[in-house]
């Protein structure tokens, strides 16, 4: 059986690796942080580590340095347990014994010496300092300017906040808050509870209320996401990218008299929605594998009252809670998710009916997939409009993430 540490290297490696998710594998609380830590920091560590050696070791070494060096400067271990640990940790994982006396004398070293100085330079340290990519943090500099670009980078690095959305058909926030011993948390909307600090995830999803279908997880942005679609009691729904099903199931759990198609281009993404809409005893969202790119009008026999296009994003608005996205991210890989999100909007405003209403979503709050899509399409669209202002959740409250949406219709005739 693995230690903490051990379960934290590993998963750190498939991150690396093979681009998994670190918050998907289910290591233990101890495991979790320290392997998140690694990844918010890793620019950072690393570039620690090329202040302390000549040569940069293999990534299975390096990533043992910087769980060292994570928990030497950011957690509260101490010095001689993080060095010892990651001493056995080089030995169990078969690195070799220049490996073992390597990590031992670098994170010693870095003991002795500290942190280094950063960069003088500000788009420079401000990348170093918080683990955010040169070429993101001079976009955000063109874009918010230096200090809210600073801001925006620093707010990558802190914990983000967790909460749970009770399912209002079964019971009430203050009844289940109650049940479950987090009295005292803060409560928005009715129905979503701040997690306290000192409770874990996985002793929620152990408790008998959430196999019952009394909770989920879920940010309050998403509450105020789905306000912005104002459907009434009775109207046909499309979720048009709704895998993981958190949006639909709010939906649905706000008012079972709606008819909610949610479609995703994911068979196993779907499979997953299938489950949770079972828990939560959800019988009005009816799943198929549809492609929103690929649907025309022949596939649904009549249009939709409201549509609402969470669409794929560069999670820029999430990067405390998705860490590693941020490396997965380019130039070039946003200017595809821009073309990606531009034809999703304007295939699925085909299927909107006449006195409809779309909303167009991301966990992005960048200007070229948001307003700049927005502006595009109803320059190439005259027959919409833009229905009030976007609603970005994030600048109202640090504790929501940064979601963008505006609403959308046709004009009336």
């Amino acid at each position: 059986m693995l230690t903490e540490r051990e379960e934290a290297y590993r998963v750190l490696l498939l991150w690396q690796k093979e681009g998994t998710f670190i918050k998907e594998s289910g290591i233990p609380p101890f495991a979790m942080e320290v392997a998140l830590g690694v990844c918010r920091r890793h620019l950072y560590l690393q570039y620690f580590i090329k202040s302390l050696v000549k040569r940069m070791p293999s990534v299975e070494v390096c990533t043992i340095l910087e769980m060292g060096l994570f928990q030497m400067f950011f957690m509260d271990v101490p010095d001689y347990a993080a060095i010892d640990s990651c001493v056995e940790l080089a030995k169990s994982a078969n690195l070799g014994e220049g490996a073992v006396r390597l990590t031992n004398a670098v994170l010693r070293s870095a003991r002795r010496s500290g942190a280094p100085a950063l960069p003088s330079q500000r788009v420079r340290r401000v990348s170093i300092e918080n683990s955010i990519p040169e070429w993101l943090v001079r976009r955000w500099f063109d874009v918010y300017g230096g200090d809210r670009a600073e801001s925006i980078a620093r707010s990558s690095l802190e914990r983000p906040v967790e909460w749970i959305r009770v399912n209002l058909q079964k019971t009430s926030a203050p009844v289940l808050a109650e049940k479950i011993g987090i009295t005292g948390a803060s409560i928005m909307y009715d129905r979503f509870i701040e997690i306290p600090r000192d409770v874990g995830v996985k002793v929620l999803l152990a408790l008998p209320e959430f196999s019952a279908g009394m909770f989920s997880f879920q940010n309050p942005s998403a509450y105020d996401v789905v306000k912005l679609l104002d459907a009434k009691p009775g109207m046909k729904v499309w979720d048009a990218c709704a895998a993981p099903g958190g949006k639909s199931a709010l939906m649905a759990e706000m008012d079972p008299t709606l008819s909610i198609y949610a479609s995703d281009s994911s068979e196993f993404r779907l499979e997953k929605m299938k489950d949770l809409m079972d828990r939560l005893d959800l019988r009005n969202v009816n799943l198929e594998c549809v492609d929103a790119l690929d649907v025309d009008s022949t596939h649904f026999s009549s249009k939709f009252d409201r549509i609402l296009l969470d669409v794929p994003c560069s999670n820029m608005g999430v990067i405390a809670r998705r860490p590693e996205s941020v490396y997965r991210l380019t130039p070039e890989s946003i200017v595809e998710l821009t073309k990606l999100q531009y034809g999703i909007l304007e295939r699925a405003s085909e299927m909107l009916s006449q006195d409809g209403r779309l909303v167009y979503a991301t966990c992005s709050p960048d200007p070229a997939e948001t307003t700049q899509v927005i502006n595009k399409f109803v320059k190439a669209h005259p027959e919409f409009v833009k229905v009030g202002d976007p609603v970005l959740p994030g600048s109202r409250d640090a504790r929501f993430d940064g979601f963008f949406a505006q609403a959308l219709e046709r004009k009336k005739s």
